[in-house]
């Protein structure tokens, strides 16, 4: 199993000028990879809504690739968005879901299906028309480029462990960081 750091490091490393998302364990790391005016950072909001915010975001930004960097627990908590975000089908939308098969944020309890539960048939199922799972990250790394430009929505399995380093609890405020991210849309417009 990878390391959450080593697919974080290289998704930045790809990056460009997507809006990232990201939420919980991922939130919590991201910002030693990426300080864009074009991430959000979702810590402190609703466990398993990112992916609904994500598809909000895409449609409203049909011109901007958005990266939704997610955790299998999160998903857990709101499996029915895929089958909305499949329905929709924004083209720029990619949801990455990282499965460690705990709730690490609190406490490291299983998740259930832990070792069952396939979130990229879920994902199939529910129409998505691109599906992919990593094990790996050098076939992480070596697919990443081609998957950023491919026409979504796409969802992706990254199998990735906690990295074994702390966790950052640092992050600005839910409210002034959607303030933050409307205010980098809007320049961009203008």
């Amino acid at each position: 199993m990878m390391r959450r750091d080593e697919v974080l490091q290289t998704l930045a490393k790809h990056r460009t000028n997507e809006l990232v998302l990201t939420t919980m364990s991922v939130a919590q790391e991201w910002p030693a990879y990426s300080k864009s005016e074009f991430d959000f950072n979702a810590l402190g909001t609703g466990m398993g809504h990112l992916p609904d915010m994500g598809l909000g975001l895409a449609v409203a930004c049909p011109d901007r690739k958005v990266l939704i960097l997610n955790g299998d627990g999160s998903m857990l908590m709101n499996l029915g968005v895929l089958v909305s975000i499949a329905n929709t089908a924004p083209r720029n939308l990619i949801l990455f879901v990282f499965e460690n098969e705990i709730y690490e944020v609190t406490g490291g309890q299983p998740i259930p299906g832990c070792g069952r539960a396939n979130f990229a048939a879920m994902a199939k199922g529910a129409g998505f028309p691109h599906t992919f799972e990593f094990a790996e990250l050098s076939a992480f790394g070596k697919e990443l480029p081609s998957i950023l430009k491919l026409d979504g929505p796409v969802f992706v399995t990254v199998k990735a462990g906690p990295s074994g380093k702390p966790l950052s609890t640092k992050a600005l405020p839910v409210k002034a960081a959607a303030r933050a991210l409307r205010d980098a849309l809007t320049q961009v417009r203008r």
